[in-house]
């Protein structure tokens, strides 16, 4: 393929877990410990270090059962659901 050529980028849904309430137990949970959980989260999906999200009932193993791109997937999605259509 040149330079010139669009690649693409398919993920494969095999998708064991729901993403979207993985998030959302993830956001609870570092919310009651006091932290900005969209931060924690976007440090967490850009590095993919489990250490920015809280171990505070059992979020940080919960987020680590899907991928991250998985995450970025269901936020994009959401997004444009909600915001471009």
């Amino acid at each position: 393929m040149g330079r010139n050529n669009t690649q693409f980028f398919q993920v494969v849904k095999e998708q064991q877990y729901d993403v979207e309430s993985i998030l959302r137990d993830v956001y609870q949970s570092l919310t009651e410990k006091g932290y900005n959980p969209i931060n924690q989260i976007v440090g967490y999906i850009m590095s993919g270090d489990p250490t920015y999200i809280t171990s505070h009932n059992g979020a940080r193993s919960l987020i680590m059962k899907v991928e991250r791109d998985e995450i970025l997937e269901v936020l994009f999605e959401n997004y444009i659901e909600t915001k471009l259509r």
